[in-house]
């Protein structure tokens, strides 16, 4: 059974962002690193009430009195100069330009013993349709209320198995690119929250298996599948280090890992650049 709270609040947390438009104070900045897939941390030279980057508003953070555009950037994007959109107070509007670096992922070719799971029947192609498009719904959501951290602590113990952004074979056929970390471990493993937030949904999906969404605040948001057991409740608020789950087997897998990504302005980025070591 999958769960959605933020369909409960949209319309309380849009009535709260439509008259506190501001950027937020945060205890550290990401790692910057501007290619696909990775993160640009860009310095305002004046107080901007909100931003846009690809019709996804952005992330703005204040640190030792500089204001940030905090900007995920999406696999998709070629090397070059990109465009941000402010809006400045009275109305006022800026553009901000910034280059994205080219990156070389490399490839992965994985055997999957399902093969439904390579290539779904239509049963299963309604099923994901209608999964797609409810995950959609909790990436692209916006919470003022829960103050985003940049710095994670490793949601699982055991091995990274797989990195983000690698080019993906199923059997053979051409995939999209790894959108997160998996990192290997025995199932039952503790799963641990790597830093505050809500928990916005959690469910059973086909590829995903057992799934939580975490919200941790203005357009940053995680996700944990494959889960053996989800172990807390929709809406509990958690802190890092609560537990929240243990690894599993469910969904598309070759063996018992979790899979973790990060969304940032409703983006897929390297889970990697949130942590510490």
């Amino acid at each position: 059974m999958k769960k959605f709270l933020h369909l409960l609040v949209v319309g309380i947390l849009t009535l709260f962002t439509s008259i506190t438009h501001a950027s937020v104070e945060v205890a550290s900045l990401p790692q910057s690193s501007s290619v696909p897939g990775g993160i640009a941390v860009i310095p305002i030279e004046v107080e901007a009430i909100e931003g846009n980057y690809r019709n996804e508003r952005i992330l703005l953070a204040n640190y030792n009195g500089i204001q940030y555009a905090i900007v995920g950037i999406p696999l998709t994007v070629e090397a070059g100069r990109e465009n941000l959109y402010l809006d400045l107070p009275g109305g006022q509007k800026k553009t901000i330009s910034f280059r994205v670096e080219a990156k070389t992922y490399t490839e992965q070719h994985l055997t999957i013993t399902n093969s439904r799971q390579v290539n779904p029947n239509a049963s299963d192609l309604e099923r994901i349709s209608q999964e797609r498009a409810e995950m959609d719904s909790a990436f692209s959501s916006w919470n003022e209320i829960v103050v985003p951290t940049f710095e994670m602590k490793p949601p699982v113990t055991g091995v990274r198995s797989s990195s983000f952004g690698l080019k993906r074979f199923f059997n053979g056929q051409a995939r999209n690119p790894h959108s997160g970390m998996d990192i290997a471990a025995e199932e039952g493993t503790p799963i641990y929250a790597p830093a505050a937030g809500q928990i916005v949904a959690t469910g059973n999906y086909f590829f995903n298996g057992n799934t939580i969404i975490l919200d941790h605040g203005h357009g940053l948001i995680s996700l944990y599948c494959h889960m053996n057991t989800i172990d807390v409740e929709l809406g509990t608020h958690v802190v890092a280090g609560d537990q929240i789950g243990k690894v599993g087997q469910t969904g598309r897998v070759t063996g018992p890992h979790l899979h973790w990504s990060i969304n940032l302005n409703n983006t897929r980025i390297d889970p990697a650049l949130f942590l510490a070591d």
